[in-house]
């Protein structure tokens, strides 16, 4: 549906950055599909990393992209993103939807616009991941972090109330959008792509190994994961990569295979191939679960954040309550001892599915912004 061309509305869409194609960028892509002449904008971008259907666009960048590297160090130019984000031009906009994990919400727009976010989650560097994030920070990092906490959480909270309809990705999500900012959002769910990730047509040619795929920072908790099967002693293969990938390493058994980032098709395979998928961050979320499930694999996971909304404990998967190694090894254990039928997993997925994202999305539009324009 392309709604633009129905309202006459110039449309703009934000992004906080275009580094890598992770599930936030997998949410724009969908956005870009409902606004297909939509001008593009984000604090920084890797052109080689633009997912498809977003490199033929006008892309617009914050003067961040001029700083040394920006799209490897763009997290050390936390303290600099509000004013980055401020300086975006937005004049003009009917409408501005922005995809926020950051500061995106915080952007300048008309009077007369509507600015709808999206959002993956309250900026968690100052939020609900600070105390992850200055554990696992060096000494100048989580120095700069305690100082810069306040002024950004200031500023952060007064973004917020400048937005017209918050969309949480979650109702966990949803949650913090009212604790950190005082306001009401609406859930829609991202998109899985079900038509890609898909049950393999020979189920007898699984393999024996359990799969986690994820970026390699603090708060996805691998090195959790890692020492748990260092006592499992079953394979783990691991897909993704981050600052965290070479400690991780030293930390393995060699039952445990650090694969770094892979294309596309080669996770399809690996989720199609593995025993199951083993998950112990709180996600926001967290989409690759249930792209696990589109596969026809359970989930093993912690039973907090978005996998209470993506995973029916002892059905489609296992969810474990502590984040920590002896109830994970304990949820494994549960694993070993149920089964799963795929096709009940893939139905679940199926709640997920790209389809429902685009028609729910445009109704939200259509209600907020088309409507009110005419």
């Amino acid at each position: 549906m392309d709604i633009i061309r129905q309202s006459n509305m110039r449309t703009a869409l934000v992004h906080h950055w275009l580094v890598a194609q992770r599930g936030g960028e997998g949410v724009l892509a969908a956005l870009a599909e409902l606004f297909p002449s939509a001008d593009l904008f984000t604090l920084v971008y890797e052109r080689s990393q633009l997912p498809s259907g977003i490199a033929r666009r006008r892309l617009h960048s914050s003067f961040l992209q001029k700083f040394p590297r920006p799209a490897h160090w763009y997290p050390y130019y936390l303290p600099l993103f509000p004013l980055a984000t401020e300086h975006l031009d937005l004049s003009g906009y009917d409408l501005v939807i922005s995809s926020d994990a950051v500061t995106m919400k915080g952007v300048r727009v008309d009077a007369h616009a509507t600015h709808i976010c999206y959002c993956h989650t309250p900026m968690r560097y100052v939020w609900s991941g600070y105390e992850t994030y200055t554990h696992a920070a060096g000494p100048l990092a989580r120095l700069a972090l305690q100082m810069t906490r306040n002024p950004l959480r200031t500023w952060d909270y007064r973004a917020a109330q400048g937005v017209t309809q918050f969309v949480a990705n979650s109702l966990n999500v949803r949650d913090r959008i009212q604790q950190y900012y005082a306001r009401q959002s609406v859930v829609i769910y991202p998109p899985v792509d079900t038509d890609q990730f898909v049950v393999p047509a020979f189920q007898q040619f699984a393999g024996n190994f359990f799969l986690l795929v994820s970026q390699l920072v603090p708060y996805k908790r691998v090195d959790l994961v890692v020492e748990a099967f260092n006592w499992f002693g079953m394979p783990l293969v691991i897909i993704g990569d981050g600052p965290e990938r070479a400690r991780l390493e030293r930390q393995a058994d060699p039952n445990i295979r650090f694969l770094g980032f892979q294309p596309r098709q080669t996770l399809v395979d690996y989720m199609q191939r593995c025993q199951a998928f083993v998950f112990a961050g709180e996600e926001d979320f967290g989409i690759v679960m249930a792209e696990a499930q589109a596969c026809g694999k359970p989930v093993v996971a912690l039973g907090k954040g978005g996998a209470r909304e993506i995973i029916e404990n002892g059905s489609t998967g296992i969810l474990f309550e502590e984040q920590s190694v002896d109830s994970l090894l304990d949820g494994l254990e549960r694993f070993r001892q149920t089964s799963f039928d795929a096709s009940t997993l893939r139905a679940s997925a199926l709640r997920f599915r790209r389809e429902r994202f685009l028609f729910e999305f445009s109704e939200l539009v259509n209600e907020r912004a088309v409507t009110q324009a005419r």
